[in-house]
């Protein structure tokens, strides 16, 4: 586990980067990171809210060679049938448009996976690209008769044991936090 900072090599680039836990210095430039990735502020508001409320488990952030924040995923907590087990959410990943396909978007979800896994939280959902969060060990959530409350693309809901048998018998809705009704 290296949630204070490691230095990786990211394919192909031979770029040095440093993944490490978002410090409350980096809070607005990872605000405006968000603002400049997605069409909308929703994102940034929504990882402002989380953290205002108490509602941030892990938030993570890669940062190049000078010290330039490029990426950040953060995780917060989720309910399954409104019971507290512990499970996160994965919500948002956010990568530099420069620095995308360079691995860094995979960094972030590796070493956050690792880190809750080793923090103690047993599984976690995401709500996105099944090609894509797949190689990262997340299954379709309906394999578990799991669902999310809002109505989603099917596949798209997804979810990960961080340890072992954890989702045996499991079953029902999951929830995010109340910030994200805003979105």
């Amino acid at each position: 586990m290296c949630i204070k900072g490691c230095k990786r090599r990211i394919h192909p680039t031979r770029l040095l980067m440093l993944i490490r836990t978002e410090a409350p210095a980096d809070i607005l430039v990872v605000d405006q990171l968000l603002k400049n990735v997605f069409a909308t502020e929703a994102e940034a508001d929504l990882v402002m809210a989380l953290r205002e409320n108490g509602q941030r488990t892990l938030s993570l952030v890669a940062c190049d060679d000078e010290g330039e924040i490029v990426g950040h995923v953060m995780f917060s907590p989720v309910t399954l049938e409104g019971e507290d087990l512990n499970w996160q959410g994965l919500a948002p990943l956010a990568v530099k448009e420069e620095y995308r396909r360079q691995g860094i978007g995979a960094e972030l979800v590796k070493e956050g996976l690792s880190s809750l896994g080793e923090l103690g939280y047993p599984a976690c959902v995401v709500l996105g690209d099944p090609a894509y969060y797949s190689r990262f060990g997340f299954e379709d959530a309906a394999r578990y008769s799991l669902r999310c409350a809002w109505d989603v693309p099917q596949g798209a809901f997804q979810v990960v044991a961080l340890w072992e048998r954890e989702l045996d018998g499991r079953c029902g809705v999951i929830e995010y936090s109340q910030e994200f009704a805003a979105l």
